[in-house]
């Protein structure tokens, strides 16, 4: 059927709007690239790019990259819907400086990977801190 006559026909209220639709294979992708994160950050503000992660940082831990092992659950089921991997918790290095982190920052030695809010952290320079457990999670498209 031509274009014209399927939009006329969604006019007329006769054919549906087609449904959105995402594979899980898809959103997997982008998990995996997420898993490509060589270090963690905590910072006390969210950074504009992977250079200015240096003005906000906190601390950091390296992390092992690979989705479905190191620091990185495997690709699953979301809690809601779509998928999710749970990134894991780190303790025991010293911080770099004083404040509250607010942020946690995954990135690759080049690229800020991803940027999230975590729970207030309260850093002394030189002392250890941790930072919890958290998922990466993307939804389910919705029609």
């Amino acid at each position: 059927m031509r274009r014209r006559h399927v939009l006329a026909l969604v006019m007329l209220g006769l054919v549906g709007a087609m449904a959105k639709f995402t594979d899980d294979s898809v959103l997997d992708a982008a998990l995996a690239e997420y898993a490509t994160a060589t270090r963690q950050t905590l910072t006390s503000a969210q950074p504009a790019n992977f250079a200015g992660i240096a003005a906000v940082l906190l601390g950091s831990y390296t992390i092992t990259a690979g989705l479905g092992g190191g620091d990185f659950g495997a690709a699953a089921n979301g809690d809601v819907s779509g998928r999710k991997t749970a990134v894991g918790a780190q303790t025991g290095n010293n911080a770099t400086a004083t404040g509250t982190g607010n942020h946690v920052n995954l990135d690759d030695a080049t690229t800020l990977l991803g940027c999230t809010t975590c729970p207030n952290v309260s850093t002394n320079s030189g002392q250890p801190f941790d930072v919890a457990a958290y998922d990466i999670e993307f939804e389910d498209v919705t029609p």
